[in-house]
């Protein structure tokens, strides 16, 4: 709660890509309408609603189908105040990802796509309206061969992390 909160206070922050509940959509756009009504030159927030395209428990995201429309009419019909809806993302899992060549067809970029297209279906949107953010470093080559406006290569530009029990605050 407080996240979403603090998030949307953030005056020069463009997108938050990880909405999965109504909740948090809700909340980001109360805080983000709360900042705009104080500053209105500011641009409304940007979300991508995450879909959880692997059906991995460990994964966040919106359930394909149903779901994911839901909360994606819900954020452009009442979360309109705070929320500019950019489109839709997912991580996918780890062992597609590693599969993936700029030749092969990732399932998880292969369902993404299809979500993002019955969204736009189902709510009246043109398609190219809403972005694709999905693959990483093991695999945007085949991501953007399938449409991602959107790649996340922090291991590429900074290195692997290390492992969460190796993690420790510098004195």
């Amino acid at each position: 709660k407080g996240h979403c909160k603090n998030l949307a206070k953030i005056p020069n922050l463009f997108c938050v890509s990880s909405v999965d509940t109504l909740k948090k959509a809700r909340l980001l756009s109360a805080a983000r309408a709360a900042l705009l009504a104080a500053d209105p030159s500011l641009p409304k927030l940007s979300v991508h609603v995450q879909v959880n395209t692997s059906g991995e428990d460990a994964k966040s995201g919106c359930a394909p189908g149903p779901d994911t429309v839901a909360l994606c009419r819900e954020i452009l019909e009442h979360c309109a105040a705070g929320l500019d809806l950019l489109g839709l993302m997912t991580i996918g899992a780890i062992a597609r990802s590693k599969a993936t060549t700029a030749d092969s067809e990732n399932e998880d970029f292969v369902a993404l796509r299809e979500q993002r297209d019955l969204v736009a279906r189902e709510l009246g949107l043109d398609p190219q309206r809403l972005e694709l953010s999905m693959g990483m470093s093991e695999d945007f080559e085949g991501a953007i061969a399938m449409g991602s406006g959107e790649v996340r290569v922090g291991s590429t530009i900074f290195g692997q992390r290390p492992a969460k029990a190796d993690a420790k605050i510098k004195d």
